[in-house]
């Protein structure tokens, strides 16, 4: 598998993963024009992308879905709540078509191409919030993001991961310091709201697996947080429980508004 991050925080979030020519993409909350940019500086054909994979129905994840499913030609897979909330967005000009609709609900698994992909629930303020792990060749990939907390079936995905995509959104200092209303900074903070970074570290220190390949940390806030404050709290954790951060682990974080490297997940 290969693994691109076009995106990732409120601005808008976008993953890729592509296996022998055949591409998922996780969430087009990034415009249309953006991701066929990316796709043409990364030297890969749009061909190559298969199907949609949505988390949840925020804007930050599905403005673009109807256009890129229109575009591309592709089924949006996501559960019904979700395709519930799609469609009673306003933030979506171009709604999923009725042809490309299609149900993945959580808990059970699909086969795309050669990718085995299981979908589990994260909890969130939305309709409706999906995790999503890929299993191909021997490796496996997990994506959990806008996570109020880890349940215990999300604890179980992280200890299965080779590699691990979760949110780190945000600094409990900075966001009790900053510029939020008191609603707003509840609401991030509940249970069915983000991950704190000292909660993501200390979930990965708890469940990944010894062997574990690389853990990237996705949505941090611009506002409330900073990476290199949500990698230091993560790496000072891991450390501390003795994972080898820097050695055979790879720890990172992911962008808001600029690609990742291309990621061989070998």
């Amino acid at each position: 598998m290969k693994f691109i991050c076009f995106g990732s925080g409120s601005s808008g979030n976008c993953y890729f993963l592509d296996a022998d020519g055949y591409g998922i993409l996780i969430d087009a909350g990034i415009s249309i024009r953006t991701i066929k940019k990316y796709f043409r500086d990364y030297g890969l054909p749009m061909s190559h992308v298969k199907a949609l994979l949505v988390t949840h129905d925020h804007a930050d994840h599905v403005k673009a879905a109807g256009v890129a499913s229109h575009e591309f030609n592709v089924p949006v897979y996501a559960t019904a709540l979700v395709h519930e909330g799609i469609r009673l967005n306003y933030c979506i000009t171009r709604k999923v078509d009725q042809q490309h609709a299609a149900v993945f609900e959580k808990g059970t698994t699909m086969t795309f191409g050669p990718m085995t992909v299981s979908s589990f629930g994260i909890p969130h303020d939305s309709r409706d919030n999906n995790g999503y792990f890929v299993e191909c060749g021997g490796r496996t990939f997990c994506l959990m993001t806008d996570v109020g907390h880890v349940t215990d079936e999300m604890a179980a995905f992280i200890h299965r991961a080779d590699y691990l995509v979760i949110e780190a959104n945000y600094d409990p200092t900075l966001l009790e310091q900053g510029p939020y209303p008191p609603f707003l900074k509840q609401r991030i903070r509940s249970g069915n709201g983000h991950l704190s970074n000292p909660q993501a570290a200390d979930e990965l220190a708890r469940n990944l697996r010894p062997d574990a390949s690389h853990v990237w940390l996705c949505h941090l806030s611009n506002e409330n947080n900073h990476p290199s404050l949500a990698y230091k709290t993560v790496e000072k954790r891991l450390r501390e429980a003795g994972f080898p951060v820097g050695d055979t682990l790879q720890l990172e974080t992911l962008k808001r508004q600029s690609p990742s490297p291309l990621y061989d997940l070998v």
